[in-house]
């Protein structure tokens, strides 16, 4: 290995002599591509600088230009991709306020006018408070400074301790605390052994999703990202059921109407009968006219088949990632902590050892922590409507319980 990574350095070294032919030519280079050589030279140097290099130093040294493409189109379809959520909403807010709520208003009770009208506006309202925060709050960093706080290791990019939980995130370009997703670390491993079950596939979707929000998310914000998920899969199963009828209706007058203009209707004459002296010489067939189907109606029916589709579209995809993410918080796990966990559970489990997740602390008391619920009230006032409040704890320092017990009594 060494002595065939000696022989590229070589032939590298040979490319660049050759297509100098002046000496100091490299100087008069263009920066940009004095930088990307600068680049190639690192990498190549990074697969022998040291006695420690293994496969996947190898792995990660071949794949880093294609990582870091990845990072940068991220980065810069970041705020293209948080206008498209804005405009997709704002188009299904357009739909319902105008098409979909007068006939609500007209057709249905009243006491179904209020139910609509009450769960629609409280659940717009959880949908845009918790998008907004978990775009703009941030994850949440260590501290770059000499501290006491504890940590297992030392962040081979950042060069700073990394305390539990942390990951360094190859987007942001630091270490997050508590980190879930919206970076490339794992990319190795998944694409190494991706297999098509459930939980590869949710976390493929679940790192494509963080581009929606533009942002990281960690400690501080992971809350808020969840709340979001929930509450826009429910407004998008809300708007599904409830518009299904008018979804049928609207699809089948679209294709009545298709036929209508095909076949112009029309009734034959056939003998003689009271038509005759009624229909022109020549004329054997009397035209009825068409049921009025103008181009506002027609607009109507294809935005409530444009709302259907896509609400039923984002509520199935969005719901599986969201009861995912259910799952792994019942777990005390993140995403990452999810594959991390597995292998490790695999390694014990040769040994004939079991492997016990450390920040478990038993389903409702993970759900607990996560949703800073300490009191009975706080699930009114921090669960069911808008909160801003912190989660419990610095991200810094996390208890660990060998047993179950009822970390946060309620």
């Amino acid at each position: 290995m060494r002595w065939f990574l000696s022989s590229m350095l070589q032939l590298l070294r040979c490319v660049r002599l050759r297509s100098c032919t002046k000496r100091g030519a490299r100087n008069t280079l263009p920066l940009c591509i004095r930088a990307i050589w600068a680049y190639m030279r690192l990498l190549v140097q990074s697969l022998y600088f040291s006695s420690l290099t293994d496969s996947d130093v190898v792995f990660d040294s071949v794949f880093e230009p294609v990582f870091w493409t990845v990072d940068y189109v991220t980065r810069w379809f970041g705020t293209m991709f948080v206008c498209l959520v804005v405009v997709l909403t704002s188009s299904i807010l357009v739909i319902v306020y105008l098409i979909l709520l007068p006939m609500i208003i007209t057709t249905y009770p009243y006491i179904w006018v209020a139910w609509h009208v009450c769960y629609g506006h409280w659940n717009l309202v959880m949908i845009v408070f918790h998008y907004y925060k978990a775009t703009k709050t941030a994850p949440g960093n260590p501290p770059t400074e000499k501290n006491d706080s504890p940590f297992v290791s030392v962040c081979k990019k950042c060069i700073i301790p990394k305390p539990a939980r942390t990951h360094h995130c190859g987007i942001c370009n630091r270490c997050i605390l508590k980190m879930d997703h919206h970076c490339r670390i794992l990319c190795a491993n998944v694409i190494t052994f991706f297999l098509f079950d459930y939980e590869n596939i949710l976390f493929f979707l679940n790192v494509r999703i963080s581009a929606w929000l533009n942002n990281c998310v960690g400690h501080l914000n992971h809350r808020y990202f969840f709340s979001f998920c929930l509450a826009l899969s429910m407004g998008c199963i809300y708007c599904s059921i409830s518009g299904r009828n008018m979804f049928l209706d609207a699809y089948n007058a679209i294709e009545r109407f298709k036929h209508l203009d095909v076949e112009k209707p029309g009734v034959p004459v056939t003998g003689m009968g009271i038509l005759i002296g009624l229909l022109p010489p020549g004329q054997t067939n009397f035209q009825t006219p068409a049921p009025p189907y103008t181009f506002k109606d027609k607009m109507i029916h294809k935005s409530i088949i444009y709302m259907w589709v896509l609400t039923s579209t984002v509520g199935v995809a969005l719901g599986a990632l969201t009861m995912w993410h259910a799952v792994l918080i019942s777990r005390g796990e993140t995403s990452i902590e999810r594959h991390t966990n597995s292998k490790e559970t695999k390694r014990m489990a040769k040994r004939g050892r079991i492997y016990r997740n450390p920040f478990n602390y038993g389903r409702l008391n993970n759900w607990k922590v996560f949703l800073g619920v300490e009191k009975t009230s706080h699930w009114l006032t921090r669960v069911l409507l808008p909160s801003g409040h912190t989660p419990p704890g610095d991200g810094l320092k996390w208890d660990i319980f060998p047993f179950k017990k009822d970390l946060i009594p309620v």
